[in-house]
């Protein structure tokens, strides 16, 4: 069995969780082939917005994917997340899933309160995950409330100056908010800190993503 992991720009830190993750969800002789395209998330960021080409280039990647024989898909990058659900038609004719790392992880966070705090390094990011968010809502049939929380500065910074300003914006809104969202998955590694830190409900999407990835799998009948 193989499955793809579809990133646009990454972490080291990132990678090396996701796959611990999807390794412990999937059985293990699963084969995880690994996908990267860091220009789509500079021409998202240049743009504001997913344009067309960076669309185009996600999509070629889960079809790379389909013809190197992956049995499910999981993309990473919440910036180009509704790119993902565009595309799920595809991955129906196609036989191959394509799963959203964080829609699991938004559930979540509207099973955990109503007023969810949505933390990201990037307005691309931020306002993906907030619709996403919503519309997940929607479908629980529950109101929420979001509160954004953008930490600028973040990029270049090692591990331990990220924790700090990480901590430093989740102290602004951890007495306004029932949960506390990170909108990447690159940030998951403070997900423990910032929980000990102010003893909120902390959500971030790799812990979701691989068993939404499993249970895309078990429902094709491989696992």
């Amino acid at each position: 069995m193989k499955v793809a992991l579809v990133y646009t720009s990454t972490t080291p830190e990132l990678i090396e969780l996701l796959e611990e993750e999807v390794s412990k969800a999937l059985p293990e002789d699963t084969e995880i082939m690994s996908y990267q395209d860091p220009s789509i998330l500079a021409e998202v960021r240049e743009a504001g917005y997913v344009t067309a080409p960076p669309a185009a280039k996600l999509v070629s990647m889960f079809m790379q994917a389909v013809m190197d024989g992956a049995d499910a898909i999981l993309n990473v990058c919440s910036s180009v997340g509704e790119v993902a659900d565009a595309a799920q038609d595809i991955g129906k004719y196609t036989g191959i899933p394509i799963v959203r790392i964080d829609e699991e992880m938004c559930r979540e966070a509207v099973r955990q309160g109503k007023k969810i705090a949505v933390m990201a390094t990037l307005p691309t990011t931020l306002e993906p995950t907030k619709n996403t968010i919503l519309r997940v809502a929607r479908e629980m049939n529950q109101h929420v409330e979001l509160i954004d929380c953008l930490v600028e500065g973040a990029f270049g910074l090692d591990q331990e100056q990220f924790k700090e300003l990480m901590t430093e914006h989740a102290g602004g809104v951890a007495n306004k908010a029932d949960v506390i969202l990170f909108a990447q998955g690159s940030m998951a590694y403070c997900e423990e800190y910032i929980y000990e830190k102010y003893k909120k409900t902390v959500v971030s999407s790799p812990r979701f993503g691989a068993p939404a990835l499993r249970d895309a799998l078990i429902a094709k009948g491989l696992i």
